[in-house]
């Protein structure tokens, strides 16, 4: 571990790219929020491809930098002269590959596309695990085989942490938990599968060898660079960011995601809630058996984890707040979003999800966990079925986690997957209380929330900075202990009835996927 003397009033800094919102976040050495900022954008579908330009990424990083300074100055707290490490966090995976001179080959095709489902069954059967269709590797294999011009031109590969981390430091490397995402981690829990990549090297036809082109892993708390001149004024064009400050390894938001939860010890889990969702479960042993349900991923201090992931979670919810919103300020009221979130879920507690009563399907994406290429947002119910506010938003809640539950029911099912504890954070717990039963019903299982939950993995970013700098000869999991240590939590344990209510909402969500696989072919 790195350590290094700090003066009391320094400060550490982490960014995280989500898919909808590039968030800041400044902590102190207690590691309490100091100051935030953010940037709002949103992915496009262009050409059939989801994905985010790299204007806007650079455009992205300065404004929520520059918003985090403003709000810094507003409280009282100085100016970004006092950061002493950063960190950059990215949504995970997908395919940025880049030429010899750090050039983007393609546009950034994210974690979002499911047209890849091919060249992950292929490697899936390959490499004996399951490969998602948002893994690098997944991405690059569906280049390669439709013979994309790019592919013979690629120098490195690397996800979307890492292009941004390259920019500011000028090195390619990545943490071990979103390396875990590009392509297998090997038994040693540092650095790619050496057989398996052999593996992908005798039966694919490139012109250059897989680990040549993959970034260099590194697990959390060792040195990833230094931030250059160029980087400094990428992220503030003002000055106040000094050229010089250490960055720790980047790592997706499912690693941010454990740190942010404090989840990265065995038998305890964390659930993150966005644009997608996921459920991850830190193992007592590797599991290298196959199961297409879930990812075999890894914590940023390289421990043995089971993901499941879902491509749709709140999008459908959030595009149905603002359809009542809208509905608001016609009638001339004029609603806070947070307020209408919390009347709108505040009303599903009272909704009922019975046989015939309103189904919904959230899939504005493909959804891999069902197999589904593309998505349809979808609303059914039979004509008994009541349509009332209550059950409408309680279907709608229900929805956004019932891909991620259906994925990590399957593994239980079938492996000892023990679960002391679940943490879960996001924006959508903003709103208190029903969502968290929510949650708890659908993984039958305790779920934690703490009063840090909604900064999410920015904060989770700086928690990982601020360990390069004060970890000492301290483990992640014993550094994490002593930050949550003080930190409030609620803690909702399931209720018996709810867990029941939603195991028959799931079988009838499941049992209903012809209409969405219609749908999709008739929409």
């Amino acid at each position: 571990m790195t350590t290094a003397p700090l003066d009391p009033a320094s400060t550490v800094l982490g960014i995280e790219l989500g898919s909808t919102r590039i968030k800041a976040v400044l902590i102190d050495g207690e590691c309490a929020v100091v100051a935030t900022g953010g940037f709002e954008w949103t992915n496009e579908l262009v050409d059939g491809v989801w994905s985010y330009s790299m204007e806007a990424v650079r455009d992205g990083l300065r404004e929520a930098v520059a918003d985090l300074a403003a709000d810094l100055e507003r409280r009282g707290g100085g100016t970004l002269a006092t950061v002493a490490a950063l960190g950059v966090s990215g949504m995970m995976h997908g395919y940025l590959p880049l030429d010899a001179e750090g050039g983007l080959l393609t546009p950034f095709r994210t974690w979002r596309n499911t047209f890849t489902q091919d060249s992950a069954a292929e490697l899936t059967r390959l490499l004996g695990l399951n490969i998602p269709q948002r893994w690098s590797v997944a991405h690059l294999h569906h280049a390669v085989t439709r013979g994309e011009e790019h592919v013979a031109r690629i120098a490195r590969l690397t996800t979307l942490s890492g292009y941004v981390h390259h920019l500011l430091t000028g090195r390619h490397v990545l943490g071990v938990g979103e390396a875990a995402g590009m392509f297998p981690i090997g038994a040693d829990n540092r650095s790619f599968d050496p057989e398996l990549l052999r593996a992908f090297d005798e039966a694919v036809e490139a012109p250059w060898s897989l680990a040549d082109i993959l970034p260099q892993v590194a697990v959390a708390g060792e040195d990833a660079g230094v931030l250059t001149a160029e980087g400094a004024a990428l992220l503030d064009p003002s000055g106040a960011l000094r050229p010089g400050i250490p960055l720790c390894p980047p790592e997706g938001d499912a690693g941010t995601g454990m740190v942010a939860t404090g989840a990265v010890a065995p038998r305890t889990g964390n659930v993150s809630l966005g644009t997608s969702a996921f459920a991850m479960v830190v193992l007592e042993e590797p599991i290298r058996s196959l199961h297409e349900e879930v990812d075999l991923v890894a914590t940023p201090a390289g421990a043995p984890v089971v993901m499941a992931h879902s491509n749709n979670c709140t999008s459908d919810l959030n595009a149905w707040v603002s359809l009542f919103s809208e509905l608001a300020a016609a009638v001339g009221s004029q609603v806070d979003r947070d307020a209408l979130f919390e009347v709108l879920l505040g009303a599903a507690a009272d909704g009922e999800t019975g046989p015939g009563g309103v189904l919904a399907y959230n899939f504005v994406s493909g959804e891999h966990l069902f197999s589904l290429p593309e998505g349809r947002p979808m609303l059914v119910r039979r004509p008994e079925g009541g349509l009332t506010l209550a059950n409408l938003m309680r279907a709608h809640l229900f929805a956004a986690f019932a891909s991620m539950s259906h994925g990590l029911k399957v593994l239980r099912r079938t492996e000892s997957v023990p679960i002391d504890s679940m943490v879960a954070h996001g924006g959508l717990l903003r709103t208190p209380e029903v969502p968290q039963r929510v949650l708890a019903a659908a993984f039958a299982a305790p779920v934690s929330v703490g009063a840090s939950a909604s900064q999410g993995g920015a904060w989770g970013m700086a928690l990982l900075a601020a360990f390069m700098l004060r970890g000492g000869d301290r483990s992640l999991e014993d550094y994490l202990e002593e930050v949550f240590e003080d930190v409030e939590v609620s803690t909702v344990t399931p209720d018996p009835e709810e867990v029941a209510e939603y195991d028959r909402y799931l079988e009838a969500f499941e049992r209903a996927l012809p209409l969405e696989r219609a749908a999709t072919d008739l929409l």
